[in-house]
């Protein structure tokens, strides 16, 4: 296998996302309209597209790539030696030190390496549930140009909350 245990078991809920995402696009795309929405703006659609697999799917296929690189990010976070296995790894640098290091994105431990691969695996599923939200105003049946006002909001919601579990992941390792 290409990913290690670990990442095999957090990427389920992106891989539940992704089968949920194709299987719905698959049952909706027959009762699509023949122009679907390709960009919605403040005031609503502003940009059409004529009904197609990669019009339609853009979405889906979006996240199949997002999950792919997401989860090579995770595991290369795992695979790599963190500072605290290393050689000389002594006492933690000063920030001065570590600023002209090569080690300065290095993991400070396999425990740290683990949280930052678990939050970037969630930051993706964050974004797998944002694209729902999408493609729930691209799969409407009827060309509608007006979008509901909460889209925006619960499109954004879920990025913020990837975002910050990360920063909190990131931030907490720099901090070891």
């Amino acid at each position: 296998m290409v990913f290690s245990s670990p990442v095999r078991l957090w990427l389920l809920p992106n891989a539940v996302l992704s089968v949920a995402l194709a299987t719905w696009g698959a049952l909706r795309y027959p009762h699509l309209p023949e122009r679907i929405p390709r960009h919605i703006g403040v005031d609503g659609v502003d940009a059409w597209a004529d009904k197609s697999i990669g019009s339609a799917f853009v979405l889906v296929f979006l996240y199949a790539g997002m999950t792919v690189l997401m989860a090579g990010c995770a595991e290369l976070t795992l695979r790599v030696t963190p500072h605290d296995e290393l050689p000389n790894a002594g006492p933690a640098p000063s920030a001065a030190a570590r600023a002209g290091s090569s080690l300065l994105n290095r993991p400070s431990s396999r425990a740290s390496a683990r949280r930052i691969a678990r939050a970037l695996l969630l930051l993706n599923t964050c974004i797998g549930i944002s694209f729902l939200a999408g493609c729930g105003m691209l799969w409407r049946s009827a060309p509608d140009p007006q979008v509901p006002t909460w889209l925006f909001a619960v499109m954004v919601l879920p990025l913020l909350v990837g975002v910050a579990a990360t920063v909190v992941a990131a931030v907490g390792d720099r901090k070891r």
